[in-house]
């Protein structure tokens, strides 16, 4: 018994496409006192409402990945984990639960997200940087990069239409 994936070019374009926004959104952070925080999480939710489970994954894993490869190396291998599973959740909630009411399950699916990235990345901080503390101490910005990018994903999901543009011509 063979299986057959069926792999559209517009599929492919649109993940390479929020993959790039991703990596660009990682590249640069809104600073603030003690860190940086950074729009990708935005990014990665909108693209895992939109997209299927893989290419979820793809966009977040991946593209977190490459860009913390290209500007900040240290935590990649985190990012690949926990943002890649981030998107993978919120993709299969937003996707498999509710079919009624997209919106509810999107904003499920966004909030377990964001939960399982400042989980993800607190454990990840710890390991790699051998501390409890400088984890703790960063804990505060997880969880405001967490829900900014829940909240701008589903505004620009919802509010701006972007889902309603995505159904309709993709």
């Amino acid at each position: 018994m063979t299986t057959s994936v069926s792999i559209k070019a517009k599929d492919i374009t649109l993940t390479a496409v929020f993959m790039a926004l991703n990596i660009v959104m990682s590249s640069f952070g809104l600073p603030v006192p003690g860190g940086h925080l950074y729009l990708c999480d935005a990014v990665i939710c909108l693209a895992s409402i939109l997209l299927n489970p893989l290419e979820a994954f793809v966009v977040g894993g991946i593209g977190s990945f490459i860009g913390d490869m290209i500007f900040y190396p240290l935590p990649m291998f985190v990012s690949l984990v926990t943002h890649g599973l981030q998107a993978l959740v919120i993709s299969q909630i937003s996707h498999h639960t509710f079919k009624h009411n997209p919106q509810l399950a999107s904003g499920i699916g966004v909030a377990v997200g964001g939960i399982i990235m400042v989980t993800g990345y607190t454990l990840g901080k710890i390991f790699v940087y051998s501390t409890l503390e400088y984890a703790i101490i960063k804990l505060p910005y997880e969880i405001a990069q967490a829900v900014l990018g829940a909240v701008l994903g589903m505004i620009l999901c919802w509010k701006c239409r972007i889902y309603a543009l995505y159904e309709k011509y993709i």
